[in-house]
């Protein structure tokens, strides 16, 4: 069951990642996207790592995609526009990548596989999740509280940079002269144009 499982979520996880690359509409990449992100979680939790699968779900599937869908529908991006020189190169170097990918899966798949030796360790008591809670705030405590400061700096300043662009005082309008003064004209009321200053002379 569980092969048949693996070899199901692979072909889906290839099948959405060459439609994530293929497909000209940037909003059905994303969602193609986010396909590939569940297929990769269903095969984490077949490796038994269930909370890697579970933070693939939630960061990547949930609020990571909400980013990228957030920016491809501000930028109002229709279709990917295919034309000139700049879309030649980009297929070339598709192409090239394509075929050393190939090139790469035959050379494994020509080589003999064999099953290496069995665990012999007892799986944690409380699961890969206790475990990886111990040994993230144990051994990697530092570069944890590290991480952490990073997002915390990189929150605190675009907190600052909106601010700075919200509290920016409008530039002031130029006013047209006599701009101020305003008159009531009522029915039957004539207009008489100003004189020029020595207008009336000879």
């Amino acid at each position: 069951m569980i092969p048949a499982l693996f070899i199901g979520f692979s072909l889906l996880l290839l099948v959405s990642g060459l439609m994530v690359v293929l497909h000209k509409s940037p909003v059905t990449s994303a969602m193609f996207l986010v396909v590939a992100f569940c297929a990769l979680a269903g095969i984490y939790i077949l490796l038994h790592a269930e909370f890697i699968g579970m933070v693939q779900v939630i960061v990547y599937a949930g609020a990571i995609m909400v980013l990228f869908l957030f920016v491809i529908m501000y930028l109002n991006l229709g279709h990917d526009p295919e034309h000139g020189a700049t879309i030649l190169l980009r297929r070339l170097i598709g192409w090239i990548a394509g075929a050393l990918v190939v090139l790469q899966g035959a050379m494994l798949f020509a080589g003999r596989w064999a099953l290496g030796p069995t665990s012999t360790e007892a799986p944690p008591l409380g699961g890969n999740t206790q475990a990886l809670g111990q040994l993230l705030y144990s051994r990697f405590l530092f570069p944890f509280e590290i991480t952490s400061l990073v997002l915390l700096v990189a929150m605190v300043g675009a907190i600052v940079i909106s601010k700075g662009r919200s509290t920016r005082t409008p530039d002031p309008i130029p006013h047209a002269p006599h701009a101020g003064l305003q008159a009531v004209l009522r029915p039957g009321d004539t207009v008489t144009p100003p004189t020029p200053p020595g207008g009336g002379e000879a």
